[in-house]
């Protein structure tokens, strides 16, 4: 435990002009633990040289092991206050008190009662604190790439150049993936206006002459066992071999997607319709021609806006959705089939799209160009998404006098008598209803990621061999895609290329990279006992008190990213490497055995008592704990404070690390003290999760149930203890969230039955 502490208090930043900081001093000199804080002082500027100074000098006078740095949010200046191996508590006086303060003319002149809750709050969190011992164990450096097509091999490569040996492992005979069935790319490089080669077959030259890349065709991954940097793979190759693996890059790729869902389209019933994977291998194997009779088309159609026919793990134009209606039966013999397309009305919306079925087209349409001079393309789209450089590219298909695009919403397919394809589409940038008529016509299908039809990775997790929850994902590698694009459920398994979103091949070769360097930091972060994300460098890790563990399972079941196993007795098993220090272990557990050195149960259940409750609601006012999540709903705090939004005097902050650490307790250890209310403000969750834990805030929801029912048999009232959702840009909503919380909620019952026991 910190044993030695120095407060200091900032008069900068408008503090000292709103409280008295010489009372403060002599405020936190009388405090419970002045007799272990030698140093109380106050600083014109805290954060100025000669305020840092000042501090260093008073840690080496006085053997100081924490410091109490009442002035701003520490989400600022946290390079500044920096001091070795003593630890910082950081007192939010400015955001959180002085700037956004509002005066309660019943209560009035609360700011100096709540600048001294915080001080006293803040020395006794950092008294309960210790500097964590982290584990630091020697790990393996070898990165194991799975997948070897365009983004497995220059995952490979890029991990090769800055020194690591790496295993490439592909299930099929010979690498290439699917570039390799490709006859051209979209632009990879400047100037941005046509297809190139894919250069698969360079890839793959380079790959097999690198020394320190080791390749393994035909092979399966049959197991990966342990935790990042200390891996052990298995790998299957006409033999099984064990390796020993620091982290991997998931790089498995895509396959097309159901073709069934095109049969509105004509797909299957009409022979001159194919799919643009089938369209792109005709092309690949040297020429272009319709299936029915085997010559060459003059008119070939590309229909983008199918996408509102395909399954949901497509990434199409901006509006996705899927059939409803049975499809048509076969028509009469003698008559051509005709396929209506299904209204907007009668469609079910999905949640996401991409540019990819855009590009797809205007590269094919540039391939009739190509290998059919006299021949046309026609482009027919909802949505032309050509974002970013490949702007240049639509510009040049624009220029193109055989290749016409135009907007239009496709109405119904029907086969011609002579085997021709009669497109009827409205909407379009003449405005009236047209009927088209093509030889050929090219529908795209879903980009579905390998995991979805194989979801199992072999791994030896207690939570399974797989990802979780993918199902959410549509099979894509699940992550939180706002923060940590390359993450995975699984910490030191990094996701690159179309098995993690649909990309073009040149993301794709920046995404190799990019999840290169994620698997790099995180068996350097391994090896030196610390956290890799998304609490980059945190040194703690959950320790256990297994005498009182009675095996329930919840920790280890309820840890988003399986960081614990079970041992032979049942006993949790933890695997520190896979830990990213939110805390949801320590806060399933109902014996609270779990702790962290600087963040336990103990230490914010202690700095919950240190809120002053009046006895007296009426004269003194309510108070209300607000346990806010560190990573949203506290910046979004800070932000707010920043623009000069004010809100209740009656509340009190605490970050925590995430909801999913919320014990309990400390919604008992509040209601038993008197306050009036508890808030859990957090981040949002479910299918658009934004919870830097991925669970955390749902998690909390759920244990929310349980303290409801508590608190019904003590009495109180479950509307007391709530939780609200806001994502990081929502500042402006917290001033309000908190205000209705206090009239809805406070007013409304009034004082806790508990106040004053």
């Amino acid at each position: 435990m910190a044993e030695k502490l120095g407060v200091y208090i900032c008069a900068g930043c408008d503090i000292g002009k709103s409280l008295n900081v010489d009372e403060l001093v002599d405020y936190a000199k009388k405090s419970k633990l002045a007799s272990i804080t030698p140093v109380v002082k106050h600083s014109a500027v805290l954060c100025s040289p000669e305020g840092k100074a000042e501090i260093e000098a008073d840690i080496a006078a006085n053997g100081l092991d924490g410091v109490v740095l009442c002035a701003c949010s520490p989400r600022v200046k946290w390079d500044i206050f920096q001091f070795g191996a003593v630890q910082v508590e950081r007192v939010n006086l400015r955001e959180q008190c002085v700037w956004s303060y509002k005066e309660d003319p019943k209560v009035p002149n609360q700011m100096p009662l709540i600048a001294k809750d915080y001080i006293r709050m803040g020395m006794m969190k950092l008294s309960k604190s210790r500097v964590p011992a982290p584990e630091m164990p020697e790990t393996f450096q070898t990165i194991l790439v799975l997948g070897g097509g365009f983004t497995g091999l220059n995952a490979a490569l890029e991990a090769a150049k800055i020194g690591k040996d790496v295993v490439l492992v592909e299930k099929a005979p010979a690498l290439g993936g699917k570039a390799a069935t490709m006859y051209k790319s979209f632009p990879l490089s400047a100037p941005f206006t046509k297809a190139e080669d894919t250069g698969i077959a360079g890839l793959i030259d380079a790959v097999n002459a690198n020394p320190k890349i080791k390749v393994f065709t035909s092979a399966e991954l049959v197991s990966l066992e342990g935790a990042p940097g200390l891996y052990t793979a298995t790998v299957n190759a006409g033999g099984e071999q064990k390796l020993e693996i620091g982290a991997m890059v998931l790089a498995t790729g895509w396959v097309p997607g159901d073709k069934t869902f095109l049969a509105p389209m004509g797909y299957g019933s009409i022979k001159n319709v194919v799919t643009a994977s089938e369209f792109e291998a005709m092309v690949k194997a040297g020429e272009i021609k319709r299936p029915s009779d085997g010559q060459a088309p003059g008119v070939v159609a590309f229909l983008t806006d199918v996408s509102l026919c395909v399954q949901g793990a497509h990434a199409g134009s901006a509006e996705v959705c899927a059939p409803i209606d049975p499809l048509p039966e076969a028509a009469p013999a003698g008559e051509p089939e005709v396929v209506a397309y299904p209204s907007k009305e009668s469609a079910k919306h999905l949640a996401y799209s991409s540019e990819i079925t855009s590009l797809v087209a205007l590269k094919q349409a540039g391939y009739v160009r190509e290998k059919l001079a006299g021949s046309m393309a026609f482009v027919l789209y909802d949505h032309m998404m050509v974002p970013g450089i490949n702007e240049r590219y639509y510009k040049t298909a624009q220029d193109d006098a055989g290749i016409m695009l135009s907007k239009a919403t496709i109405t119904s397919v029907k086969q011609d008598a002579d085997g021709g394809v009669l497109i009827g589409a409205k909407d379009t940038l003449l405005g009236a209803d047209v009927e088209l008529k093509a030889d050929l016509v090219v529908l795209p299908t879903a980009v579905v990621p390998v995991t979805a039809f194989e979801p199992t990775l072999n791994l030896v997790y207690r939570q399974g061999p797989g990802f979780p929850d993918l199902e959410m994902f549509d099979g894509f590698a699940d992550s939180n895609y706002i923060c940590f694009p390359y993450e995975t459920r699984r910490t030191g398994v990094y996701a690159a290329g179309c098995v993690r979103q649909p990309m073009t091949m040149a993301t794709a070769r920046e995404d190799a990279a990019g999840a290169v360097l994620k698997a790099v930091q995180c068996i350097s972060s391994a090896n030196r006992g610390v956290a890799v994300h998304p609490r980059s460098g945190d040194m703690s890790f959950p320790v256990f008190n297994f005498q009182r563990c009675t095996q329930c399972k919840r920790c280890t079941e309820e840890c988003p990213f399986g960081a614990l196993d079970d041992d032979e007795k049942g006993t949790p098993k933890p695997n520190p490497t896979r830990c990213r220090r939110c805390g949801t272990c320590m806060g399933a557990c109902p014996e609270r055995v779990i702790s962290f050195d600087n963040y336990n149960v103990d230490q914010i259940g202690s700095t919950i008592k240190e809120v002053y409750v009046p006895d007296d609601m009426v004269a003194g006012g309510p108070r209300v704990i607000v346990l806010c999540c560190e990573n949203d709903a506290y910046p979004a705090l800070d932000m707010a404070g920043f623009r000069g939004k004010s809100w209740s005097p009656f509340v009190r902050f605490i970050p925590v690390r995430c909801l999913g650490s919320v014990n309990a307790i400390w919604v008992a250890d509040a209601i038993s003290k008197g306050v009036d209310g508890v808030i859990m403000l957090g981040c949002k969750y479910g299918p658009d999760y934004q919870c830097h834990f991925v669970k955390g805030s749902e998690l909390c929801s759920r244990r929310k149930t349980n303290i409801a029912e508590s608190l019904g048999r003590l009495g109180v009232e479950a509307e007391r203890v709530e939780q609200y959702e806001v994502s990081i840009d929502e500042y402006d909503k917290v001033p309000g969230i908190i205000d209705r919380f206090m009239t809805e909620v406070i007013t409304k019952f009034g004082p806790n039955p508990f106040k004053g026991y």
